[in-house]
């Protein structure tokens, strides 16, 4: 493995990125151009980490080789290497790549309190990019042969076993220890190698652990994810768990080790890289990010907040809420009330009901008329609110502190369990994945982000193009300044900016009065009143223009209710939309007003074509379709 790329930074001109999915091989090239980097092309290819092939890196060729024919460059030579360093059309400076082929990195995390350090090593472990399979905890209310049955049954690539604060009793981390040993589970992917068992508990009880599970299990430690009450440490935890994903667990995957040879960084979880691209834009941007890719059968939630001068990054992953293999779960979790309150047409449940189970015995379909759409996007609502509802749980403040405040402290600590995620202070959404990136209209997507995730105030809304965010994080680590370039220049579709004052008023009450001042000099004002969406398309991507909000008591835009708030906002694709639904959302409980509410809200966001004709849909097509 190569701790330093072959190429000195500056002299860097061409970067080849692979990502290994699950079922595809992406491959994207990155030129320096005279305006700076640039993702120039990509190809893919079905990944090779199964029968018959069994070599991962026959797939990742595969998608390079496509890459060659539509640029023309040659970069890999006869015996199927890389040509180093770029000369010309030939060869490229850096390769590096990102994978989660068979399923990713799966884990299962134990902690004494599941509340306190359970929590603290759930959140270690997804930042790390790990799909947690379960949480073990003395007090979850299971048996010692219920935990341990469960360990044998869940086969994960690797455990993180915390537990007390450092100097505290270790009775009951050993406790845990012990039921890891007597499970003695065997890893998913090559049965001859140890389990990789990360300790990150109290220090005192290193020795104990050690001398029960050290002639099992491939045992590390690291530093205590929690080592006061007060204070939670994830860094080492996480960095430990990325280490041992590339040298025991991709290890074993079939013909990781060449690959493992031919990268110039780590290889790293995809979750985890896009996680690191979402912190590189928030650290260099200086602004709160929430991100969210939502797949086939996951759907991961990324958070970057400032809070009292700390960056804090948190991601969740939400493993039974996605758009193919687990549009069932989201159909039972959210119930068929709250999916169709998006849908401005009646549907017969058991007719829905069969084309989720379709959608999920052929999960590469996509819908074929127009109503269909419009219920997958009603879908997509419930499985991202859902998914972030999640994930604000997780990103809290730390339980279990008895925490003495003055007065002056009351309005600026956060409370004991309180989250970090405050809408009103976001400043970027960021959306990716099939049912968002590749809507057939962007207005779609910024649509179902905005009913999804409420923002409020003044947030700017983008798409991810061709899902690239991955290769991009991984790159930071070695070029920060390729990486972010690439992002805002060929990674983000910006849609535009969203202006939302939070309150709530009877249906027909004045929200706020605005004026927006175009780039042009051009001027447009007026009131916004309850229930009522405007979109302003004139401002294009690049474009800044002032706005000027006024709201009335009821609502706050930002500076206080009834303040009024001033700022820029930035154009994009779509535009600027003026969202005065309230927050949360006030939809009308009649069917008959509800769907004339929709039929308004998609006017004037045009994201569909007309729907008016479309009344009910029955066994067969929607009548008027």
């Amino acid at each position: 493995m190569n701790q330093q790329t072959r190429v000195a930074p500056e002299n860097i001109r061409i970067i080849i990125a692979t990502d290994c999915g699950s079922t595809t091989t992406k491959c994207i090239l990155i030129e320096k151009k005279d305006e700076g980097f640039r993702q120039t092309f990509r190809g893919e290819a079905p990944t090779t980490v199964e029968a018959p092939f069994e070599d991962v890196t026959k797939g990742v060729l595969n998608s390079i080789q496509e890459v060659e024919e539509l640029s023309g460059r040659t970069i890999l030579d006869e015996h199927g290497k890389l040509i180093y360093p770029s000369e010309g059309e030939t060869g490229v400076d850096i390769y590096i790549s990102t994978s989660s082929a068979g399923g990713g990195l799966q884990m299962m995390v134990a902690g004494v309190v599941a509340s306190m350090t359970g929590e603290s090593a759930q959140r270690a472990a997804l930042g790390a990019g790990a799909i947690v399979m379960d949480v073990l905890a003395s007090n979850d209310g299971r048996l010692p042969h219920q935990r341990i049955d469960r360990i044998r049954r869940l086969r994960p690539d690797m455990i993180l076993l915390t537990g007390g604060v450092d100097g505290g009793t270790v009775s009951h981390v050993v406790e845990m220890s012990e039921l890891i040993s007597a499970a003695d589970p065997k890893p998913r992917l090559g049965i001859t190698y140890q389990l990789p068992v990360i300790y990150a508990g109290n220090v005192d009880a290193r020795e104990k652990v050690t001398e029960t599970l050290g002639d099992k299990m491939a045992l590390t430690m690291t530093e205590n994810t929690r080592p006061t009450l007060e204070r939670e440490n994830l860094m080492p935890a996480r960095a430990k768990i990325q280490d041992l994903f590339e040298e025991h667990v991709m290890a074993q995957a079939p013909g990781y080790d060449k690959l493992m040879d031919w990268v110039d960084a780590p290889i790293m979880p995809t979750p985890a890289a896009m996680g690191l691209i979402m912190q590189t834009i928030a650290r260099k941007k200086d602004m709160n990010v929430i991100g969210v890719d939502i797949g086939g059968a996951t759907t991961d939630v990324f958070s970057d907040f400032k809070v009292e001068g700390q960056r804090i990054f948190n991601r969740s992953v939400s493993a039974n809420l996605g758009m193919s293999y687990s549009v069932s779960n989201v159909m039972a979790e959210a119930g068929f009330a709250n999916v169709m309150r998006w849908v401005p047409f009646d549907v017969k449940e058991q007719w829905l009901r069969n084309q989720i189970k379709n959608k999920m015995i052929r999960p590469t379909t996509i819908p074929q008329a127009l109503s269909s759409l419009v219920i997958e996007h009603g879908l997509a609502r419930e499985a991202l609110r859902m998914a972030f509802g999640q994930h604000k749980s997780l990103a809290v403040g730390l339980k279990g502190i008895q925490q003495e405040r003055g007065i002056s402290d009351t309005f600026t600590q956060l409370a004991t369990g309180e989250s970090f995620i405050k809408m009103m202070d976001l400043d970027l959404l960021v959306g990716s994945g099939g049912v968002l990136s590749h809507a057939p209209r962007r207005n779609q997507a910024m649509l179902m982000m905005l009913d999804a995730f409420l923002p409020e105030a003044f947030t700017i809304l983008a798409v991810d193009s061709i899902f690239m965010m991955p290769h991009l994080g991984v790159l930071s680590q070695v070029h920060e300044e390729a990486a972010t370039q690439v992002f805002d220049r060929d990674c983000m579709i910006y849609l535009g900016s969203a202006v939302v004052p939070a309150g709530v008023a009877r249906p027909g009450d004045r929200v706020c009065t605005y004026k927006f001042k175009w780039p042009d000099g051009s001027t447009d004002e007026g009131e916004l009143n309850m229930g009522e969406l405007k979109l302003f398309p004139k401002l294009a991507v690049g474009e800044v223009a002032e706005a000027e909000i006024n709201p009335t008591r009821a609502f706050d835009c930002g500076q206080g209710r009834g303040r009024t708030a001033k700022a820029h906002v930035h154009g994009g694709v779509v535009g600027v939309v003026l969202d005065g639904r309230g927050r949360p959302i006030q939809l009308a409980q009649d069917h008959g007003e509800r769907r004339n509410q929709l039929l308004s809200w998609f006017k004037a966001m045009d994201v569909y074509p007309d729907l008016s004709h479309i009344n009910v849909i029955a066994e067969g097509s929607p009548s008027g379709e």
